[in-house]
């Protein structure tokens, strides 16, 4: 990053035209490039004055709206570090990354604003304040009478930009720190790669709490000084009467399948769309080859992760797109493909796929000994998915070595599941995996074991009743199943792939 500030790097790209729009919004407050200055330092403004300086960090769980985005941004202006939650997760959960993240600022839904008090006081949060959807709330009031902050802070790459917490394999979310670097590194190498052009207008239809909607998206359309149609979430119809005005589209597995049930989809939305492209979760084969069908454009599939950003993508130009594969490593992402103590295996054979380069991120937060597991010492990061590499370097996803299952393009760690399964009277133990779906790619299921007590006859709906509350939605299995035991190996451990087995047609339409 050449630049001083990433805001600054897109600041470079904005249009000339001072009535070009950054965000459209279909019935909203659209949001012009002209006004980004201005609207971002009111907000660096509101910030600064409740002592957010660099290094600090903003607590984000809130609805999609632009002036999400303009929060974001405004963070980058004073180098403070944006911490975006989703808006599934729990009081319980949001106790915890309030713990972890150790915010000055916490910015919540009015809707929620009770409960984050509690939550925020418990947690020595100095500052709670509310965004609603419509941009109404106590950020925005504080925001609109101050003066905009003239500043850009000067960073260095190796700054913190923002924390993205992901699930842990044993109950405990991990914050992934992403520097300045690797977000601008990603954004300058998936805009050139892409062939994004001027003109271009992109249909976003992604939440804005990870690394998909957040960054890889909209840092490509600001590179770009393109147009964001800026939907509030994914909905078939709208999205199908939008696309005649797009060129690009960003979206996970499950708005494709729901695109192609749709009876108004087809090549005649699609005419002037230039790309289409997915991720966050692994696009079948028979949904590509459908989508090629029906619309005669084939999906750019490509591979990430939070941790790491972008680390391949299929071809724009210039080379095939291969459906079940995930392209090549990114020009600047050195991938290989390594046995359990990092050796590199022979192409064509599976291993884990380990990577290096500006996208990779810096260490989890206040976890310096869980990072240093993910690391080799030739400084290669772990990412824990099985692939295999083709001799000309293609990857192609296999499986998972973590126990991760991905349902809607969310990531979900079994272990903080079975933990509070385990918890409810009348189990003795569970086993949490994920099945194939035709929505969501994989469908969270729990197989559970009674402890056979008298009174505790647990049943599916106490099992799911128990984790309301507790869970995101999207971690809450959609089915329970009992057993009499577990399957295990001679070893004692429990044998999921037995039960992906066994419940494979669970989710079959």
């Amino acid at each position: 990053m050449t630049a001083r500030n990433l805001y600054d790097l897109f600041r470079s790209h904005f249009p000339q035209d001072p009535d070009a729009l950054f965000l459209e919004v279909p019935d909203g407050q659209s949001v012009p490039y002209a006004a980004l200055d201005g609207e971002t330092g009111r907000l660096a403004a509101l910030l600064d004055g409740l002592g957010v300086a660099a290094g600090d960090r903003v607590v984000v769980q809130v609805d999609k709206s632009p002036t999400a985005v303009l929060l974001y941004l405004a963070c980058l202006r004073l180098g403070a570090v944006y911490v975006p939650l989703n808006t599934a997760y729990t009081a319980d959960e949001v106790a915890y990354f309030l713990g972890d993240a150790g915010p000055r600022v916490f910015v919540c839904r009015p809707q929620d604003a009770e409960r984050a008090q509690a939550v925020a006081a418990a947690a020595g949060v100095a500052h709670v304040l509310t965004l609603a959807a419509d941009g109404g709330g106590t950020l925005a009031a504080g925001a609109a009478g101050l003066a905009p902050l003239d500043v850009v802070a000067e960073r260095s790459c190796d700054d913190v930009a923002a924390i993205l917490y992901t699930s842990g394999t044993t109950g405990r979310s991990k914050g992934a720190m992403l520097t300045l670097e690797n977000l601008a590194s990603n954004a300058q190498t998936l805009h050139a790669l892409w062939g994004w052009v001027p003109g271009d207008v992109q249909l976003h239809a992604l939440p804005i709490f990870h690394v998909h909607g957040l960054f890889v998206a909209l840092h490509c359309a600001l590179l770009n000084g393109s147009t964001t149609i800026f939907l509030p979430g994914f909905d078939p119809a709208r999205v199908t009467g939008l696309l005649p005005r797009a060129t690009v589209f960003m979206g996970v597995p499950t708005f494709y399948t729901r695109l192609l049930d749709h009876p108004d989809f087809g090549a005649g939305a699609c005419a002037s769309m230039r790309l289409f492209l997915a991720g966050s979760a692994p696009l079948l084969a028979e949904t590509f080859d459908a989508f090629t069908a029906r619309t005669g454009h084939r999906i750019v599939e490509r591979y990430g992760m939070t941790e790491t950003g972008m680390i391949t993508s299929n071809p724009y130009a210039g080379g095939e797109r291969v459906a079940g594969t995930v392209g090549y490593p990114l020009p600047d992402v050195i991938a290989r493909v390594a046995d359990g103590d990092g050796h590199e295996l022979p192409r064509g054979e599976t291993g884990v796929l380990e990577v290096k380069g500006p996208n990779v991120f810096k260490g989890y937060w206040n976890m310096p000994e869980k990072t240093a597991e993910e690391f080799r010492r030739d400084g290669f990061f772990i990412t824990g998915d099985m692939a295999t590499m083709a001799e000309d370097g293609r990857v192609t996803i296999v499986g998972r070595a973590k126990d991760l299952v991905i349902s809607g393009g969310y990531n979900v760690y079994p272990k903080e599941i079975e933990l509070l399964i385990d918890e409810v009277p009348g189990v003795r133990e569970s086993a949490v995996v994920g099945l194939p779906h035709p929505d969501f790619g994989e469908g969270v299921t729990a197989v559970v074991v009674r402890d056979g007590g008298a009174g505790t006859e647990v049943d599916e709906a106490a099992i799911l009743a128990a984790l309301d509350g507790h869970l995101a939605k999207f971690k809450q299995p959609k089915r329970v199943f009992f057993v009499d035991e577990l399957p295990r190996n001679t070893m004692g451990k429990v044998q999921k792939n037995e039960l992906r087995t066994r419940y494979a047609d669970t989710y079959r339409r």
